[in-house]
């Protein structure tokens, strides 16, 4: 047994923190909850309405609250006890996935609903992520955080393919989406448990310091991306992800009814076929994050290419099949590649940025990742609504290639030019 935990923690070397396993495994178990309530709430709203829009809206709501929050977030963060941070902002996602199970049993559950918590959740999820990420190296310490992003992002992503297998099976058991939703909401109580006993043993202390305002501070870090080219690049990489990138994902439940198969008509068997797309893309990314967790040292910019394509190149096929075993194997290489981006982009931003801009810096990322996606949602929707599904990931796919390609072309000569100068 010693054996097999020294491996353990000499490959995964976050694994050697009490406390971040502890953070860890009430995660994991949070995560497959999220997922479920991932799947089950766009094929009930698509159920209810059957209009494509509503994905987009919803999406919009999920995900404007980062417009809003995330960056002034990335200040207060680091003001703030980043572990009592996250505890709160879970109890929140739970008491919102505890509303949705209310009016699902009750029979009154609508779009607007739907809307309106999705907006409450993403309010805590815009806040929680940064305070999250930043708490990372607190758990498990610098040596090892790049270790502690790929296993959180491993966990995430088993969740994504265990949640909608879960998911449909309770749906199809039960005929009714709420158990999905209260199995949700007990599941954040996990994560809660896991941080009241985890310790932060790594976290320093800021010095004390005369305090510049929040507007300056968060100058600071804008001034610190505007001259690192790396980072600035990952940024304008991660909204583009955000905005045509991950709204398309959004469209898998009308791609399951509408798109493959149309003609089996069965909620049960469009209920298996919306979970087996999610699963698809969770097998992907689980492979992703597993693969960048044993290979933590591996050069970034190399695999955050390697993502890049095998992510656009299967979201354009997407675009133009209509076999479902086809679309399921395309699905693979997508999750596999989003994940590789994100994991990629994280580590390069974190571990290259000083402790004391880490949480401004990230805030600013994940504002370019989920910020800009309300709008993306929206315009993919619409253009999903106005002409097809698949046309709508025809111009996200391609959008995303012109993207990658230009913000290469001209950030690649800046990041050649700071790694010769040895720039921090």
């Amino acid at each position: 047994m010693s054996s097999i935990k020294i491996w353990l923690t000499t490959r995964f070397p976050a694994l050697d923190s009490r406390d971040y396993v502890l953070f860890l495994i009430g995660q994991f178990i949070s995560v497959i909850g999220t997922w479920m309530q991932a799947t089950a709430l766009p094929y009930l709203a698509y159920r209810i309405s059957g209009r494509p829009l509503d994905l987009g809206l919803i999406g919009f709501a999920n995900t404007l609250p980062t417009l809003l929050f995330a960056l002034p977030a990335g200040v207060l963060v680091e003001r703030w006890d980043k572990r009592k941070v996250v505890i709160l902002l879970q109890a929140v996602m739970s008491v919102q996935a505890f509303g949705l199970t209310y009016l699902a049993f009750t029979g009154h559950l609508e779009i607007w609903h739907i809307l309106l918590l999705a907006f409450i959740y993403g309010s805590a999820v815009s806040v929680e992520v940064t305070a999250r990420q930043a708490m990372l190296i607190e758990l498990a310490g610098k040596e090892a955080l790049p270790s502690a992003i790929a296993l959180q992002t491993t966990a995430f992503n088993l969740g994504r393919v265990i949640g909608p297998v879960v998911a449909a099976g309770l749906i199809t058991t039960t005929g009714n989406e709420g158990t999905v939703f209260l199995a949700n909401g007990v599941s954040y109580i996990f994560v809660i448990i896991g941080l009241f006993f985890a310790r932060t043993r790594f976290k320093v202390e800021k010095e004390a310091e005369s305090s510049v305002g929040m507007r300056n501070e968060f100058k600071e870090g804008l001034r610190y991306i505007g001259s690192s080219a790396l980072v600035l690049s990952a940024i304008l990489m991660s909204a583009l992800l955000g905005f045509f990138g991950i709204p398309l994902i959004q469209q898998l439940p009308a791609i399951a009814r509408d798109i493959l198969q149309p003609g089996l008509t069965s909620e049960a068997l469009i209920a298996a076929r919306t979970s087996n797309l999610y699963m698809a893309q969770g097998i992907g990314a689980v492979t992703a994050a597993l693969m960048m967790a044993y290979f933590a040292s591996t050069d970034k910019s190399a695999t955050l290419l390697w993502g890049q394509v095998l992510f656009i190149l299967p979201i354009i096929a997407l675009g133009m099949t209509v076999n479902t075993k086809l679309a399921f194997f395309l699905l693979i290489f997508i999750g596999w590649g989003t994940v590789v981006q994100l994991i990629s982009m994280n580590i390069m931003i974190q571990i290259r940025v000083p402790n004391e801009l880490r949480g401004r810096v990230f805030s600013v990322y994940f504002w370019g990742l989920q910020g800009v996606a309300p709008f993306g949602s929206i315009l993919i929707g619409w253009v999903a609504q106005t002409w097809q599904v698949q046309t709508a990931i025809l111009v996200g796919g391609l959008a995303c290639l012109a993207g990658t390609i230009l913000i290469r072309a001209i950030f690649m000569q800046k990041n050649k030019a700071e790694q010769g100068l040895g720039m921090p």
